[in-house]
């Protein structure tokens, strides 16, 4: 991966972006999106939009989501306790004990998720998992007075975790779902803008708010009305202890994008990009999924009068905690299929069925 490639996504992961407050976020992908596109824009629901030949015969749209899971506060007690509700799917098996940033409008606040230690826990409550409205934050003050100083209600909280690398291509952070196709999808785009026989409109989106129901997807697609859409998101690796391969299908770290077969994806497009990526040596697997996705794909391919969508993933361990995993050569494969696949659309009109 190119070092400014690095850099940008270094310096992405590094903000905070619970579902509804992605503007950090936002603004660095903006930022490193103006080097490249002709156009680079928000809109009222907070999607960013990067534009690349304005004036090109078909409208075709790449998505990745830049919200994250996190935890909202809700209420302030007497003791100046934090007390929370998630914002998205967050595991309460993974967050007790850990550190958190309470994110206020003066800036980050350390805090810690605290929870009854395990010697004041009662017999039965020890092989529970402790619930979330059960938790708190703590972050060191003396009463509620104290506290209201600091945080308001409103504030969200994310676990205070960063990026970095494990070994060779394999890195850890918190968020890379899908902060990680958000970066895919402009880097596709930074591709595309070397080419010098594009026909069509790209736009790229960072979506926002689809971990609490797709809903910058639904916007987005609106607005974009593309002919054709691909949405790039995480999926489960099965290379880890006790996850079925029949079921999930043999996904592996390193082994390429995901292309996803099935009735959320258009079969025209799905053909075209697994011979785009076979033409061009890319390493990638295949999944079938019987039902709509669950991702950005959902919605890209019901707006309006309905769209040519594809679901292209990258594999993650470990999703929707602190610690998430994933491959940059992975990302950069999948940034290259989409590039590439783009390229090779000659006209939209192969698409219906």
């Amino acid at each position: 991966m190119e070092k400014t490639s690095r850099d940008f996504l270094k310096k992405l992961m590094k903000e905070s972006s619970p579902s509804g407050y992605e503007n950090s976020a936002a603004s660095v992908w903006r930022e490193y999106a103006y080097g490249f596109s002709h156009e680079v824009k928000g809109d009222f629901h907070g999607n960013s939009y990067a534009v690349l030949n304005p004036q090109g015969k078909a409208s075709i749209l790449m998505t990745g989501h830049i919200d994250e899971i996190g935890l909202m506060v809700k209420s302030i007690t007497e003791q100046g306790f934090l007390k929370v509700s998630p914002v998205g799917g967050v595991d309460p098996h993974v967050i007790a004990g850990q550190r958190v940033y309470v994110h206020t409008k003066k800036g980050p606040i350390l805090g810690v998720l605290g929870r009854k230690a395990i010697h004041l826990l009662e017999k039965e409550e020890r092989s529970k998992v402790t619930k979330i409205k059960n938790m708190w934050i703590d972050i060191g003050v003396k009463n509620r007075k104290d506290a209201e100083k600091l945080v308001e209600i409103g504030d969200v909280a994310t676990i205070a975790v960063g990026f970095q690398k494990l070994r060779r291509s394999i890195y850890v952070g918190r968020g890379f779902d899908d902060r990680i196709g958000a970066f895919t999808v402009v880097e596709a785009l930074r591709i595309l803008s070397q080419e010098k026989n594009l026909n069509h409109r790209v736009t790229a989106v960072a979506t926002v708010q689809e971990e609490i129901g797709l809903r910058g997807a639904i916007t987005s697609s609106y607005n974009v009305d593309p002919h054709v859409g691909f949405a790039v998101d995480v999926t489960h690796t099965s290379d880890i202890p006790g996850v079925d391969k029949d079921l999930f299908g043999d996904i592996k770290l390193g082994d390429g994008p995901v292309i996803t077969r099935g009735p959320n994806v258009n079969p025209r497009l799905f053909d075209l990009l697994l011979k785009t990526a076979k033409d061009n040596n890319i390493p990638h697997k295949v999944v079938a999924e019987s039902r709509g996705t669950g991702t950005d794909a959902n919605a890209i391919q019901l707006s309006r009068g309905g769209t040519a969508t594809a679901l292209v993933s990258i594999p993650n361990r470990y999703m929707h905690t602190p610690v998430e995993v994933v491959s940059l050569e992975d990302v950069e494969n999948c940034a290259l299929l989409l590039a590439k696949t783009i390229m090779s659309i000659k006209s939209v009109e192969d698409f219906i069925i």
